[in-house]
């Protein structure tokens, strides 16, 4: 084993936005260009003609749009280009509505790219809330692709929201929903909510609401949020109910809620796994194969593997203190009307929500401190001179093409990505690259893949790094990687962490198994995450599809609290995907040296769709040893050929053959 285009869409965007200021009719925005499927990589001309001048027309716009009263602020704020929308209280809920509608509809590879924010205020109306079928005035849409939406008040219940930001999935049979489960939300990834309140008022949309059975209809004082992965809740405060897979039983298979209070019931139905981290709910209804809970308060008891009758067995797992967290920093309106950047400390054995910005909770930095990066306008280079100036940085939304590594080599330094920014290799580099320094916080972007060839796309710490600090970690939050999908990419390490005492806190790491450039041989990755320092804990991990181990466990002290993985859909052959003699690749691999680990909460998942009988001998392979420990694991057949033989190393029943979902509570086994 190892040891280890720019897009004219955000213009049109703000064109819809100071149309809707102005008053005046809005026409369909065009659609954003596919890649071809016959380009080889990411095209990565940037010329004058690929673009409009932003600057003249962010001038433009700004001249057609009246005088609107907003909070009062010391110094204007910050351009954030034509992708970054501000909606404060004197936007109509006809307006809210009209202009979300304009941003929801990006295609699942597109390059468009959205941030949102509500300032402070209330919005909507809560007049019709029994009644959600007659109400009105409310704010009400679904959110879509790469579409980011933020409250920016100091509190969640600074921005109240009267209405439903909802998530439905895919319509595959309107005379007859109950008959399509797939694809359901299956492919329901990267979007967002967070710091805000919302009083559930939830009704069907658009051509939605024509259909003989809305998949947007909800039980009164009830939300949607039917996603799968990349599609995290925080710092939300849902005055009602969640229900997180679709109306019919439609499929959903992998969801994030951190920092959040659900003050009535989670129902997740078809949900097949979910993380629930730090949080506060009323009820919790439901489970199918892997749900994990840590310190959440009102959380249900651990039934994992227990026999709960009828030939059902429980699926939660329990932790009633997170070991280790830290909330993801984000923007909000300060008290004299500037924004600024909240960045939490770390917490360890903490339970419940933390919504305080008091100095005793973090820091608050203003945002002269930071520089504000656009795709249309920086480079490598000019990101990287603002780096080495001492600046923090925000990346607003769009792709950015690097022909280097944005190096972060100051110890505190924020990275936080608005509206999933992208960021892509053009020259076989990393995209990002943290130094030999701690309490670096990296937040709220994506990794795209690209050819030629990277070794790997975000490093952190070099190798041998030795600084760190157990008490302000290194962190990545909701950092997303992919390896094809918009176009071809190739990298053999998507995420290398080598300092120690690193948090990583909702990570995706995807080698695609749909999308452009997709084959055995074309977007090519051997693994997802690769963990070399000591001290590193993980809260939220998936990593999918990667051609030998998806995640490699090197350094000591390790710990993983919820894992997801989808084993290769596509090996051409048994031969093609052996590990020396033995068959296929572990998932979940922690090195023979190590003598101490603990993972909890893993589901590893097989779904060879070639036609041969492919087998993996174990989904987690690790030494057996007291002190490297396992616990609630689960190995699933989810359809096509071959399958798991073991769950961990030689223990556990397979999962071969047909649909099956063999549970292991605890390894090593206990005399």
């Amino acid at each position: 084993m190892r040891t280890l285009r720019t897009t004219l869409r955000g213009a049109a965007v703000a064109a819809v936005a100071a149309s809707l200021a102005a008053g005046a009719a809005v026409a369909a925005l065009p659609a954003t260009a596919a890649p071809s499927a016959t380009d080889a990589g990411r095209a990565m001309a940037k010329t004058s003609a690929a673009k409009p001048d932003a600057t003249s027309e962010a001038k433009e716009q700004k001249a057609k749009k009246p005088k609107v009263k907003k909070p009062k602020k010391a110094a204007a704020d910050p351009d954030f280009g034509p992708n970054v929308t501000f909606i404060d209280p004197t936007w109509t809920t006809d307006r809210i509505n009209t202009f979300l509608d304009s941003v929801n509809d990006e295609a699942e590879m597109s390059l468009g790219r959205h941030q949102v924010f509500f300032e402070p205020g209330t919005y909507g109306s809560a007049a019709g809330q029994d009644d959600p079928a007659t109400a009105t005035d409310i704010v009400n849409q679904t959110v879509g692709y790469y579409e980011s939406i933020s409250g920016l008040g100091a509190q969640p219940n600074a921005v109240q929201i009267n209405g439903a930001l909802h998530v439905e999935p895919v319509v595959g049979c309107p005379d007859r929903p109950w008959e399509c489960a797939a694809p359901g939300s299956l492919n329901h990834f990267w979007r967002s909510m967070s710091n805000m309140a919302i009083n559930p008022i939830q009704r069907p949309v658009g051509e939605d609401a024509a259909r003989p059975f809305p998949a947007g209809v909800t039980e009164p004082h009830q939300m949607r949020w039917a996603v799968s992965q990349a599609a995290p809740m925080r710092r939300m405060d849902i005055q009602g109910s969640l229900t997180v897979f679709g109306r019919y039983g439609e499929f959903a298979s992998g969801g994030y809620l951190a920092n959040s209070r659900v003050a009535g019931t989670i129902a997740t139905g078809s949900q097949q796994q979910w993380f629930t981290r730090n949080s506060e709910v009323g009820t919790w209804d439901g489970g199918v194969w892997n749900m994990v809970f840590s310190g959440v308060d009102g959380a249900p008891a651990t039934d994992f593997g227990q026999d709960l009758g009828n030939g059902v067995k429980g699926v939660k797992t329990t932790f009633d203190n997170t070991p280790i967290s830290r909330e993801a920093p984000f923007l909000y309106r300060s008290g004299n009307g500037e924004l600024a950047v909240f960045v939490p400390n770390a917490r360890t054995g903490s339970s419940g929500t933390d919504w305080s910005t008091s100095a005793e909770s973090g820091t608050s930095i203003g945002m002269n401190d930071f520089y504000v990066a656009r795709e249309d306008v920086d480079s490598a280079t000019s990101i990287n001179a603002a780096l080495a100036d001492g600046k923090n940085l925000i990346l607003t939304p769009g792709v950015y093409e690097l022909d280097a590594a944005l190096r972060v080599d100051r110890a505190d330094t924020v990275v936080l990505g608005l509206g999933y920014a992208s960021l892509t290799p053009t020259a076989g580099n990393s995209v990002l690259e943290i130094g030999d320094v701690a309490g670096v916080k990296v937040a709220g972007i994506t990794a795209d893949a690209n050819v030629p060839e990277s070794a790997t796309l975000i490093q952190v710490g070099p190798e041998g790094a030795s600084v760190s600090d157990p008490a302000n970690p290194t962190t990545l939050t909701d950092v997303f990687v992919r390896v094809g999908g918009p176009w071809e990419g190739k990298a053999i390490t998507s995420i290398e962490v080598n300092s120690d005492h690193t948090l990583l806190d909702h990570i995706w790491a995807w080698r695609a198994d749909h999308g452009q450039g997709v084959s055995w041989g074309g977007n090519t990755g051997a693994h997802g995450v690769i963990v070399n320092g000591d001290d590193v804990t993980a809260t939220g991990l998936f990593v999918e599809h990667y051609q030998e181990e998806q995640t490699i466990w090197n350094g000591e002290n390790g710990r993983t609290i919820f894992y997801q993985s989808e084993i290769p859909y596509d090996p051409p052959s048994q031969a093609a995907f052996m590990d020396g003699d033995r068959l296929g690749y572990a998932s979940y691999r922690v090195a023979d040296d190590v003598r101490n680990h603990e993972a909890t909460g893993l589901g590893v998942y097989s779904f060879f769709n070639q036609g041969q009988d492919i087998r993996v001998e174990s989904g987690i392979q690790a030494p057996t040893t007291p002190n490297v420990k396992f616990r609630s694991m689960t190995s699933v057949f989810l359809n096509g050929s071959g399958g798991i033989n073991h769950i961990i190393n030689n223990t556990g029943a397979p999962a071969v053959g047909s649909f099956a979902a063999p549970q292991l509570i605890s390894y090593p086994p206990t005399s």
